[in-house]
């Protein structure tokens, strides 16, 4: 399993070469006259003041004009901008004017309104949020099962690690074969393989063939469709060194539309005993969390 952030996982870079010792005779100093007697300093020469922060005005006033457009739905004139914002009307018109040309507004049968440039700010910060409250969610989760969570999904056609959240004491698993074409060995890639139809599923293994991983790993394309068959629906999903030799994964599928997406976990091999306990207290979790959970995952 693999560590995407959606990243691969974190690597421990090994400890700073120490620098060389040093003596700690000091060196010959060149003879010189002695010290000028300073005198003491004031408070105010001790602490000299800090000068004030310099504001851009212009970047102010052009903020409080996009704020106000933005409370006129259906848009208003310069002269009304001007008065709402309390700026002269030659200075309204142009920071207006600037405002359109970069984008942020445009202007319509002499109305104003918020452009393109704004709505590209919104919807970002609109993502951000939308990952801020996976991020916190999948370390919520990884204190309170002790082992490092997984969020996939399958998008055009390919397997996906969107976010994982690990710790030093419990560190994801290493992405050491390539995790896209190895979905048939890990228990992220036959979650979400077994939420596909048959025809998605086999055009994936026409581009990603079964191939020995470990030992363990499932031998064909036949053996490995076989074994999706079988997988009861929304049913935890795992494997035992299928991937990485050492490790055992669950991986829990959610419904978020048509979209298949996952939940996982891993553990290592001695904590074998813990895998079950653990994707069934991970599946209780995500539906304790599904309605916010799915909405942050399909917007």
């Amino acid at each position: 399993m693999s560590t995407v952030d959606t990243a691969p996982a974190q690597l421990h870079a090994p400890p700073a070469p120490r620098a060389p010792s040093r003596s700690t005779a000091l060196p010959a100093q060149p003879r010189s006259a002695p010290p000028v007697e300073q005198p003491c300093a004031g408070p105010l020469e001790q602490q000299p003041a800090q000068p004030p922060q310099t504001l851009i005005g212009s970047v102010q006033r052009a903020m409080r004009l996009l704020e106000t457009v933005a409370r006129h739905e259906y848009g208003a004139p310069a002269k009304q901008l001007a008065r709402e914002t309390g700026l002269a009307l030659p200075t309204a018109y142009h920071l207006l004017r600037t405002l359109v040309h970069e984008g942020y507004l445009y202007r319509d049968r002499g109305l104003f309104f918020l452009g393109e440039a704004v709505e590209r700010l919104s919807s970002s910060g609109a993502a951000q949020k939308r990952r801020s409250t996976i991020v916190e969610t999948l370390a919520q989760w990884r204190d309170l099962i002790g082992a490092p969570v997984y969020y996939a999904m399958y998008r055009d056609g390919e397997i996906e690690v969107m976010y994982v959240s690990d710790s030093p004491a419990n560190p994801a698993v290493e992405e050491w074969a390539d995790f896209r074409e190895t979905g048939h060995a890990h228990a992220i890639g036959q979650c979400l393989l077994s939420q596909l139809d048959d025809g998605d599923r086999r055009d994936h293994l026409d581009r990603y063939p079964v191939r020995s991983v470990t030992p363990y790993t499932v031998r064909d394309n036949h053996s490995f469709l076989r074994r999706l068959e079988r997988m009861r629906r929304m049913q935890p999903v795992t494997e035992r060194q299928e991937y990485a030799l050492g490790t055992v994964c669950a991986a829990v599928p959610i419904t978020v539309g048509a979209t298949a997406v996952t939940m996982a976990l891993s553990l290592p091999a001695h904590q074998a005993d813990r895998l079950m306990p653990a994707a069934r207290r991970l599946q209780d979790e995500v539906g304790r969390r599904a309605g916010a959970l799915a909405l942050a995952i399909s917007i």
